[in-house]
């Protein structure tokens, strides 16, 4: 599969991640206890993130990897605000520490993999 560069690919990644995590979190609803879900899926969520950003995510220079990490966690956010706040209203409500652990991890990963992927190659030293 081709690498992803640009807004739209940002765009197109960050909405499949969220709506991944957002089809989980419904599968996952009558199975595990409503204060755990987020810390069931959030290390599953990390794991197919990494996936994305080693194999299909590319940038030139690490501004596309900082600007990749605003728009999806813009992404995020509002996703979770418009599907999960609005739409479902939690009883015991939604932002806790999980969902902020969440939300900087969004915004970390890729800073992360770019700072990785876009570093000068160590040169080796002539003895």
């Amino acid at each position: 599969m081709r690498a992803t560069r640009g807004l739209a690919g940002a765009i197109g990644w960050g909405i499949a991640l969220w709506f991944t995590g957002y089809v989980l979190g419904i599968g996952l609803y009558f199975l595990v206890a409503l204060s755990l879900l987020g810390w069931v899926i959030m290390p599953i969520g990390a794991a197919l993130t990494w996936v994305v950003l080693w194999r299909w995510v590319e940038s030139r220079d690490f501004v596309g990897y900082v600007r990749l990490a605003v728009v999806w966690t813009a992404i995020a956010v509002a996703g979770d605000f418009l599907f999960i706040v609005k739409a479902l209203h939690p009883p015991d409500g939604y932002y806790k520490l999980d969902v902020y652990l969440y939300y900087v991890l969004t915004f970390l990963m890729p800073l992360i993999a770019g700072w990785l992927k876009t570093r000068a190659p160590e040169r080796p030293t002539g003895h």
